[in-house]
């Protein structure tokens, strides 16, 4: 009789568990991918024509969220834009680029440069690429048919740590639609 009573005890236990993990899934997940700057980077994503969750992805690819973060070739905050690349912002859309590490300017910054890369390759893919990259290399790649067979499409990305790059922020963007499907950004 003890036995039974226990295994009763433990399946009881077991069906609990999962309906706690179940119900708390939806804020794991948001812990892993969170949405922090969301004033930012909807102000900014709304601005500059760029979907919300690939900025998030990017973000999350390149600082991890982390507004100070640098990286060994000098880039630099959550969206780890280079010094020509701030340098030209402050130029072209009035940015102070000694305030790159501020996260509004940061933000300001990427969305602005996403949208750049867009209006040049037209397809997320590129884009990522070429943040990554580089638009000159992207674009020496779509002409080479060792990587682009129709000079529209990468059927390859020579550099690894762009390829690894690519993947990492296109599984980001998949996690975040899926989380955040029809939520909306507080």
């Amino acid at each position: 009789m003890k036995i039974k009573n226990s295994k009763k005890i433990f399946l009881i236990l077991i069906l609990f568990s999962l309906i706690f993990i179940g119900l708390n899934l939806n804020s794991i997940e948001e812990f892993f991918y969170p949405r922090r700057y969301s004033n930012y980077v909807q102000k900014y994503s709304k601005k500059y024509n760029i979907e919300p969750n690939l900025v998030y992805s990017v973000i999350k690819a390149e600082s991890k969220f982390i507004p100070d973060a640098q990286s060994h070739k000098g880039a630099k905050g959550l969206m780890q834009i280079s010094d020509s690349t701030a340098q030209w912002a402050e130029k072209e859309i009035k940015i102070d680029s000694k305030k790159i590490f501020e996260p509004e300017t940061n933000i300001k910054t990427g969305c602005w440069y996403l949208s750049r890369l867009y209006k040049e390759f037209g397809k997320k893919d590129l884009v990522i690429a070429a943040y990554n990259g580089g638009s000159g290399n992207v674009r020496k790649w779509l002409e080479d048919k060792k990587y682009s067979k129709d000079g529209i499409n990468l059927h390859d990305i020579p550099f690894e740590e762009t390829l690894k790059y690519v993947d990492k922020v296109n599984k980001n963007y998949s996690m975040y639609n899926r989380i955040y499907c029809g939520k909306e950004d507080k």
